[in-house]
């Protein structure tokens, strides 16, 4: 049984994944490669060929989906960081709440997150309605399907899933060792690069992959934030299942994003040195 136990113990979460996980990737891989339509059927003819052509169809959706993903989390970082180590060095006695006000926008549905976006950055809302009216912008200023305002969107929504594994990691930082630095004639800065930042990369590469995965394949903020111009692959890929009944090329395209995905990770984590990080994360 002692030799059992470790094997019982990962079963139930092992069968999660094997029927809610494994079993629809085969599933949607054996559709991938199927030919028909929904009058007549889909039959299976290992049409492999249509791997190629999605990718070659929507090369500029794919390119811009991940460029997306890429630039929103990068500036998660760059908000999320300075949030978290305010919250862990500074906030004392009130972590609790200032860890409440960061997740309270999850109390609040996704969509409807998203659509309070759409209704502040419209061209006469309650942000650019004023402005204009003032004169500080010009009449046909307008921030809705751009660029900008996808990505703000995404970053918006994904931000607090970068700011809680950052601070998790820097709660976990001994105070001592930055005593310890200081002491050795270390500066701020020092202190925080050669001591803080190394200790925090669990952090970090735990955020990366948990907003830049869902950015890159998001599409609501896509839809209502953007325009023909800023389309992601999520959008396609929603319209191929649920418009079009083009079930091949959905799951094409999700196998093909997944796969990037994938390579940008496993890209990411060689670039940053997984064995580092999990030995900052065992320290």
């Amino acid at each position: 049984m002692k030799r059992l136990t470790p094997y019982l113990l990962i079963l139930p979460g092992g069968l999660w994944l094997a029927i809610f996980l494994v079993v629809p990737m085969v599933f949607m891989a054996s559709v991938s490669t199927q030919e028909g339509d929904t009058v007549n059927g889909f039959v299976q003819t290992f049409n492999f060929s249509i791997f190629g052509d999605v990718l070659t169809q929507y090369q500029t959706q794919f390119l811009r989906s991940v460029g997306y993903g890429l630039a929103g989390t990068a500036i998660a970082i760059a908000l999320a960081y300075p949030v978290a180590y305010w919250i862990a060095f500074k906030g004392g006695r009130r972590k609790s709440t200032y860890l409440l006000l960061v997740l309270l926008p999850f109390f609040v549905s996704f969509v409807l997150r998203t659509v309070s976006w759409k209704f502040l950055l419209a061209d006469d809302g309650m942000v650019l309605g004023p402005l204009k009216s003032a004169g500080l912008l010009p009449a046909d200023f307008h921030v809705l399907q751009t660029t900008v305002a996808v990505i703000g969107g995404l970053v918006y929504n994904y931000l607090p899933f970068m700011i809680l594994p950052i601070y998790v990691a820097l709660e976990r930082v001994d105070p001592r060792v930055i005593e310890a630095a200081q002491d050795l004639y270390a500066s701020r800065r020092g202190a925080f690069t050669k001591v803080v930042l190394p200790l925090s990369l669990p952090g970090v590469f735990a955020g990366v992959l948990m907003t830049f995965v869902p950015m890159t394949s998001d599409y609501v903020n896509a839809s209502l934030l953007g325009g023909p111009a800023n389309t992601m692959i999520g959008n396609i890929i929603q319209t191929a299942y649920l418009q079009n009944n083009d079930y091949p090329t959905a799951a094409a395209l999700s196998f093909m994003l997944m796969a990037a995905m994938l390579i940008g990770i496993f890209a990411y984590a060689r670039a940053l040195g997984t064995e580092n990080v999990l030995e900052a994360a065992a320290r």
